[in-house]
């Protein structure tokens, strides 16, 4: 049983002016219809593994990327990108870190626990535009992840 269509990208995203801009760029994008956010690191752990809130969704119903910040309530970011590429369920998933943080010591540990790109927010929107839609494009259309079971 099918409950609802497969999740194409998950926004981990706790600040809502953020949030409203990562949406708007990538609907003006037209890059995925299929959106779920979390608002916390505890939200993202439980719809990734189809745990409390989201116990009937099934894993094989995506996400096939997970934007995710790292500044988060509850649980941080660096801490979901560490259960997420530690479970073999969920490590080919791409995780593209979207965050303010510049800092050396988050680039390094992100690159560590297997993120897939890291990139800092720009202030400016077109150019967070342009971020948005360049990693959309790349991981929902032309990356090619493996099948399943591979």
């Amino acid at each position: 049983m099918n409950h609802g269509p497969a999740i194409e990208l998950l926004l981990v995203e706790d600040n809502p002016e953020d949030l409203e801009l990562t949406l708007r760029a990538l609907r003006n994008n037209k890059l995925s219809n299929r959106i779920q956010i979390a608002r916390d690191g505890a939200e993202a752990l439980e719809f990734i593994f189809c745990e409390g809130a989201y116990q009937e969704r099934k894993m094989a119903d995506g996400p096939k990327l997970i934007l995710l910040d790292l500044k988060l309530p509850k649980i941080d970011g660096l801490e979901v990108l560490r259960r997420v590429k530690g479970d073999a369920r969920t490590k080919m998933i791409p995780v593209v870190v979207l965050t303010s943080s510049k800092e050396q010591s988050d680039v390094v540990e992100s690159y560590q626990l297997g993120v897939n790109s890291y990139i800092v927010k720009p202030v400016n929107f077109e150019r967070f535009a342009e971020a948005v839609r360049g990693v959309g494009l790349y991981w929902l259309l032309l990356n090619q992840p493996p099948k399943a079971g591979e």
